[in-house]
């Protein structure tokens, strides 16, 4: 799948566009739920949020009503207020942590510019989501689609304003990061750890939540869906605890924590078809919410 490529989420009315996030294939993947009241779930960087307006035009979608954000890291919901630009009707609903940073995201711009580096040349600012534009979410609420409802779960591990969303009616999860990330064609699940908020339990915990609700399907946010077993979160459990072992064995031999930060990007092997200079700074973002996290621990 290059970049600007549509997919389908088999037996469903929902499909992916490829967004080219961080100038590489594989890694943004924007949902177009084709429903009723048709929905975006997670717009994306905003970058190239002409890309998801294309993809809109594709699909025929010419009224769109909501946009959803599983959680407001500016790689998911970046694109929200540049999406609403182009769609003048549509409400951006997101978990009530979320809400002021979009209404203001001068806080969002300072600590993701702080938490990636040089990666910020690939974002654009986003833009403030007017206050009648945005509306509240809890754990337990339910967004109607009209055709479909989907079911708001919080799933706070990896972010405090992180939801997840399961479409009842197609029995498809979209997981934002609570469910790791899945590069294109990848054996296994790799694990997300970013600062500053990342906190392994509750991740834990959010992976047990995703594997009880048992989805027939699950929709990353990197990358794309696939089929879901409970088993799947059950890996995704041991990948991201092994991770944080492994950041706590090799700060133990190092002096420093950007040596720690600096070895894990130097040694990583590249992630197709992320290609190496995604892959090593995946590798940083991750290492550093790691050590936030151990940190935090007391570790």
């Amino acid at each position: 799948m290059a970049i600007g490529d549509l997919a389908s989420v088999p037996g469903t009315d929902i499909h992916y566009v490829d967004v080219g996030a961080f100038d590489v294939p594989g890694y943004g993947s924007v949902y177009l739920v084709d429903a009723e009241h048709p929905a975006v779930v997670d717009p994306g960087l905003g970058t190239n949020v002409d890309l998801v307006i294309d993809a809109l035009d594709d699909r025929g979608i010419d009224d769109l009503e909501y946009v959803l954000t599983t959680h407001v890291h500016l790689d998911h919901a970046g694109g929200a207020g540049h999406l609403l630009d182009a769609h003048p009707e549509a409400t951006v609903l997101t978990h009530e942590i979320g809400v002021p940073h979009l209404m203001d995201p001068s806080r969002l711009v300072a600590g993701t510019k702080a938490a990636v580096g040089d990666q910020w040349q690939y974002y654009v600012d986003p833009k403030p989501v007017p206050e009648d534009r945005i509306e509240s979410l809890a754990d337990g609420d339910t967004v109607d689609l009209g055709d479909r409802v989907l079911d708001v779960v919080h799933a706070p591990g990896h972010a405090p304003h992180q939801v997840v969303f399961h479409d009842r009616g197609d029995d498809v999860l979209f997981s934002g990061d609570a469910g790791g990330i899945r590069p294109p064609g990848a054996d296994e699940l790799f694990p997300t750890s970013p600062p500053v908020n990342f906190d392994l339990e509750t991740c834990l915990d959010d992976a047990a939540t995703i594997a009880e609700r048992n989805p027939e399907r699950i929709c990353f946010g990197h990358f794309g869906d696939a089929a879901f077993t409970p088993d799947l979160m059950d890996e995704y459990a041991e990948i991201l605890s092994a991770w944080i072992d492994r950041v706590r064995e090799v700060r133990a031999d190092l002096d420093t924590d950007e040596a720690v930060i600096e070895h894990f990007a130097e040694t990583a092997t590249p992630v197709e078809p992320w290609g190496a200079r995604k892959t090593r700074a995946e590798y940083r973002l991750n290492a550093r919410g790691a050590l936030g996290y151990l940190d935090a621990d007391g570790d």
